[in-house]
């Protein structure tokens, strides 16, 4: 099963927060998440709040938990978002995940963009990105859907490897997502990523190393590289606990890293956050940026996180209580938090700093500061950076990026 969600404050029902979080809205990096949690199947590595048509035992187009009341659901959290916000900014980015958002065909794809349209506007030159998989994708979907506005693809790649896709339970084959990296350029989609996952047991380096090549034959000006992480509770994690695959090796994980590393940069893909490469600054994630940056974000649909001005809140997890909620003209949030000025701390170091950008000094203490002068001895951050006042980490340090931060941070 998905993992569970932090524990917080009870939600108003009627979606508000306070008047501090309000205050500077609009003049910080503004997204809109749509969070799409359906899946044709479970992937064995997967924690995501995703469900198959099986898990949620469909009656039919009306049922609370079904795509169309999905559909209706995420219309009104939208415009209950533009009430609460009063005057919403026009989204600089939006953002389609999952789940597997191409699964609504490019129908529901173009009506969850309407609906963002229709209650925040689109600031001009927005960035909109839907998730995909290879094997639910098409030349005419993914025409549509740039003639729709969208902007970017975002495929679930993971390796080009049969054995190793077998292993992670995906369905598509070798070759699939290269294919449609190349139709999706095609049709007008100005950027697509490929997400790989490395790791995985029974992958070799040859194996990472085919699969590398098949993203750079891709024609992909965008690369999101994760090591894999076998999350408690899922398929996985029982054939692992049956000793059926072992758990994956720290030091193999990490030499996989600078292979990946090394593989891109060479090709013209450099990085600007440690999991992710891209051609040039245009083909960056702006959405995740945003993220990293500390900007406001309204994350809508089930189990989607929030973060406005300081307040975080996330919402009711199963599709059918997420409908009902709304129906009835509740918010959907189960729960809130108000971030103490410690925590924020905490997280813009964590966040900035794994970044190719990297860390201002001046958000550092003195401890903190001291920290980063050790770190620069032990080849943890750049010594040339950390001389002109930017925290900014080494490849050796981006494999350690979390312990580097908390050192910073003084938590």
């Amino acid at each position: 099963m998905p993992s569970v969600p932090p524990s917080g404050e009870p939600a108003p029902p009627d979606g508000a927060l306070p008047p501090a979080a309000l205050a500077g809205l609009g003049t910080r990096p503004f997204g809109v998440y749509v969070h799409v949690p359906f899946c044709a199947t479970r992937c064995g590595y997967c924690d995501f709040n995703t469900y198959t048509a099986s898990d949620l035992g469909l009656s039919g187009a009306d049922d609370p938990a079904s795509p169309a009341s999905w559909l209706e659901g995420l219309r009104r959290e939208l415009d209950l978002a533009a009430r609460v916000l009063g005057t919403p900014p026009p989204a600089d980015t939006v953002f389609l995940g999952g789940g597997t958002p191409s699964l609504l065909g490019a129908e529901g794809l173009v009506a969850v963009l309407d609906a963002v349209r229709s209650s925040f506007g689109l600031r001009p030159g927005a960035e909109v990105t839907t998730e995909a998989n290879p094997e639910s994708t098409s030349p005419e979907l993914l025409g549509a859907i740039a003639d729709a506005g969208y902007t970017r693809l975002s495929l679930g790649m993971q390796s080009d490897v049969d054995h190793v896709l077998a292993v992670l339970d995906r369905r598509h084959t070798p070759g699939a997502a290269v294919r449609v990296a190349g139709e999706a350029l095609a049709a007008g989609l100005r950027h697509v990523n490929l997400d790989l996952i490395y790791g995985t047991p029974t992958e070799t380096d040859d194996d990472l190393r085919r699969s590398l090549d098949a993203v750079l034959a891709s024609g992909a000006d965008h690369v999101s590289a994760y090591s894999l992480i076998v999350e408690e509770g899922t398929a996985l994690a029982r054939r692992v606990a049956r000793g059926e695959l072992p758990m994956p090796d720290d030091d193999v994980l990490a030499d996989r890293y600078e292979i990946v590393d090394d593989v891109l940069t060479a090709a013209g893909l450099g990085w600007y956050e440690v999991s992710n490469w891209a051609r040039d600054a245009d083909a960056r994630c702006r959405h995740n940026l945003g993220y990293w940056g500390g900007g406001d974000w309204w994350g809508a649909g089930p189990g989607a996180h929030s973060h406005v001005g300081g307040t975080r809140w996330w919402n009711v997890r199963h599709p059918a209580r997420y409908s009902a909620a709304l129906a009835a003209g509740r918010s959907p949030a189960e729960a809130r938090e108000l971030v103490t000025p410690d925590e924020a701390h905490l997280e813009q170091v964590l966040l900035e700093l794994r970044t190719a950008d990297g860390l201002s000094a001046s958000v550092l203490d003195g401890a903190g500061r001291a920290a980063a002068d050790e770190a620069a001895r032990e080849g943890l951050l750049a010594s040339s950076d950390w001389a002109r006042g930017r925290a900014v980490l080494t490849r050796r340090g981006r494999l350690l990026a979390d312990g580097v931060a908390i050192s910073l941070a003084g938590a």
